[in-house]
């Protein structure tokens, strides 16, 4: 991906310039960024990948003032009929399981991967919507087929409509209106209300961002680092050869205070372990992510690939010095580091590329491939 040139996906702006002006800054609406629409699955399809207990569903049926939210697996007969007004069916994660969900995700790797979380797809009947709300991270709602009509406007009060399963502001006052048709994509930054809803069945592609909070993207980075430490080092311990008697047996002792906040302090200044930590929290597969091990698409032969392409479920990054995949990290230097972090940027590294690798590197990639996280190429 060329991030200099214009591109019909972001209303004729460069990555670049889109970046600059409207990431996290303000709405875009692009007229026709995917010409006539795309259909990533048929119904029947999804409504068969909704009853999968792997995947992540929800129904939401909304009548007068009641609105229900039931979550999945849901069978067929679970969903209302087709013809039933103001239902709508949310599949999280298509692109785990949908080759060309996968594909149109990719479109929107000129914002890091690590802020790239997954590709949502709605089936709503007529009338059907989720109600005006806010969400905490960037989207790009993508019209595929069918129209909706969305309606954003600022937060005017966070307050809640009381007793529903569903976070729908109390008092939403839209700014703006736009009917959407195939194709056509709304970019919302976090913060900014909004509400759409269906004319006649439609679908809409969400694609959504990684917003972890300070302090739960602190734990679980802590909680990764205190994991990996060797714990066959224990380091020094503690010692009180000073320590009188004392009359107060239950008060801890300020010397101790001062051994503990030490130890923390080591650990965080230790750069090393933290990028670590970090890296394999990013890259940690969502939650009910599997890996088929038989599905590798190839005799395992490594002198035959055509080269090698990541799973569509496999989450790789890379730092400096390491390179992070599946919740794993890995040192890498010199060409080796170079190819591996071609493989985590273009997902595919060529038969000629796969070759350059070093033996150690080149073990890497057939322990993956035999864990399932990436496959032979076909072409």
């Amino acid at each position: 991906m060329d991030i200099s040139l214009a591109t019909p996906l972001l209303g004729g702006l460069s990555p670049q310039v889109f970046m600059r002006r409207h990431w996290q800054k303000k709405p875009l609406l692009v007229r026709q960024a995917v010409p006539g629409g795309i259909t990533l699955i048929e119904r029947a399809q999804l409504f068969e990948l909704a009853s999968r207990d792997e995947v992540e569903s929800r129904l939401v049926v909304h009548k007068g003032a009641s609105w229900s939210l039931r979550q999945g697996p849901l069978k067929r007969s679970a969903l209302p009929p087709l013809k039933q007004r103001e239902w709508t069916l949310l599949v999280q994660g298509l692109d785990l399981h949908v080759p060309a969900a996968r594909a149109l995700l990719d479109r929107f790797r000129f914002v890091p991967d690590a802020r790239l979380d997954d590709l949502m797809i709605s089936y709503a009947s007529d009338g059907g919507g989720v109600g005006p709300h806010v969400d905490s991270y960037d989207v790009f709602l993508l019209q595929g087929h069918g129209r909706r009509r969305w309606r954003i406007g600022r937060v005017a009060s966070p307050a809640l409509v009381p007793d529903v399963p569903l976070k729908i502001l109390a008092a939403f006052e839209p700014e703006q209106e736009w009917l959407l048709e195939p194709g056509d994509m709304l970019y919302l930054p976090p913060g900014w209300a909004h509400d759409g809803v269906a004319q006649g069945e439609c679908t809409t592609c969400s694609i959504g961002f990684r917003a972890a909070g300070r302090d739960e993207l602190a734990r679980d980075v802590l909680q990764r680092a205190i994991d990996a430490a060797d714990h066959d080092l224990a380091g020094p311990l503690y010692r009180d050869p000073a320590q009188p008697a004392t009359e107060t047996p239950a008060l801890v002792p300020s010397a101790l205070h001062a051994f503990a906040a030490d130890a923390v302090r080591r650990l965080l200044d230790d750069p090393s372990a933290l990028a670590c930590a970090l890296g394999e929290v990013l890259s940690e597969p969502k939650r009910g992510v599997w890996f088929d091990t038989s599905a590798t698409g190839d005799d395992g032969d490594a002198a035959k690939w055509r080269g090698i392409v990541l799973d569509q479920r496999t989450r790789m990054l890379y730092d400096g010095r390491h390179v992070f995949i599946n919740g794993e990290s890995f040192r890498a230097a010199g060409r080796d580091a170079r190819l591996m972090r071609r493989l985590a940027d273009a997902r595919r590294l060529s038969a000629r590329e796969l070759a350059d690798l070093g033996l150690d590197a080149q073990a890497l990639v057939e322990e993956w491939r035999a864990a399932g996280w990436l496959r032979a190429a076909n072409n």
